[in-house]
């Protein structure tokens, strides 16, 4: 509350309200002005557009008004500077496009979900042209629901144990005795979970058929398929690079176009002739999960390396009718002792 003089007109007490006022009014600006930035901030983090940081600037000289031109125009305001402590720098120059076998959402991406990722959207897939032959108008409803998922499928990526690092070829990487025991510990886990898992596809490298063998014995019944589709490697450049992880750039061209096989195969919404919910489990390797996991979820694929995870660990992607992809669990290994954890 304002003193009694300074609401009192003569004595200065007009001139010490103003001031009191005038206050206020420049808070406010300076909340609004640090909302707007924040919000400015925002879209570009989403949009990919600008570069937000939070580090210490030089508090900034205030500015009075703007001096008349000469002829008597005023000049225009000075665009509001960033909070103190905050600093918004100009925007990073713009990546160059990916490798041409991943197909970017319609727009850019900018956060709009590509309803027909998997390519079994069912406007996609009917011919609208087509018209029926005794009333001349389109069935589309009816069309539509014949080309309609109805079940959801349970992907289940799983990363193999701890293997031998100084085996020079691939069946001399065989897993370890702890890797052995983290395979038991995921096979008991998986068990645990009382779902009818409906088949194993595991990748023919020696650490992750290793891995199958043994989760296999605590889900007995459920059949096993070996693929190279989802042997380990480099699958697309990731970005910001890492020092201690160059592969030859022929490598992210050949792994890279073999891995997105390996999404566009497994990862997709429920053939139209299941009926009923799926549970399936993919034994393979970290690289290949953290790809999926981004492709899936339509984010950057580049940004597969800002995620690790866990030896044995248990990824739980969930693909609705719709088309809609949900993660449950990333890189889960809650259900080991902390001294059998590696990510080696």
């Amino acid at each position: 509350m304002l003193p009694h003089s300074a609401l009192r007109p003569g004595r200065g007490g007009a001139a010490r309200g103003g001031r009191c006022v005038g206050a206020r009014h420049a808070a406010a600006a300076r909340a609004m002005s640090f909302r707007r930035a924040l919000a400015l901030a925002a879209c570009g983090l989403a949009g990919g557009s600008a570069l937000f940081s939070a580090v210490a600037v030089s508090k900034q000289p205030a500015r009075g008004d703007a001096e008349p031109r000469p002829g008597g125009s005023a000049a225009a305001p000075p665009a509001p500077a960033a909070p103190q402590g905050l600093l918004l720098l100009p925007p990073a120059a713009s990546c160059p496009p990916g490798p041409g076998w991943i197909e970017r959402p319609a727009g850019g991406g900018g956060g709009f979900w590509d309803s027909n990722w998997d390519r079994r959207e069912p406007l996609a897939l009917i011919n609208l042209k087509k018209k029926n032959e005794e009333t001349g108008e389109e069935e589309l409803s009816s069309r539509l629901e014949h080309c309609r998922a109805r079940a959801t499928r349970h992907i289940f990526l799983i990363r193999h144990s701890q293997y031998n690092l100084d085996g020079r070829a691939d069946k001399d990487r065989t897993l370890t005795p702890l890797g052995r025991e983290q395979a038991e510990l995921t096979g008991h886990r998986l068990a645990s979970l009382g779902l009818k898992f409906n088949q194993i596809i595991h990748s023919s490298m020696t650490r992750a058929t290793e891995t199958t063998e043994i989760i296999s014995k605590h889900l007995p019944g459920v059949k096993k398929i070996s693929t190279d589709l989802l042997r380990e490697g480099a699958p697309i450049e990731p970005d910001p690079p890492v020092s201690h992880w160059k592969p030859e750039a022929v490598q992210y061209y050949e792994d890279g176009a073999r891995i997105e096989a390996a999404f566009r195969n497994f990862i997709h919404r429920a053939d139209v002739k299941q009926e009923e919910d799926s549970y399936e489990i993919f034994v393979c390797h970290a690289n290949v999960i953290r790809y999926i996991v981004c492709r899936a979820l339509q984010f950057p694929p580049e940004g597969w390396l800002r995620m690790s995870l866990n030896n044995g660990s248990i990824t739980h992607l969930v693909i609705r009718p719709n088309g809609r992809v949900a993660l449950r669990t990333l890189g889960d290994t809650g259900f080991m002792p902390p001294d059998k954890i590696t990510r080696t």
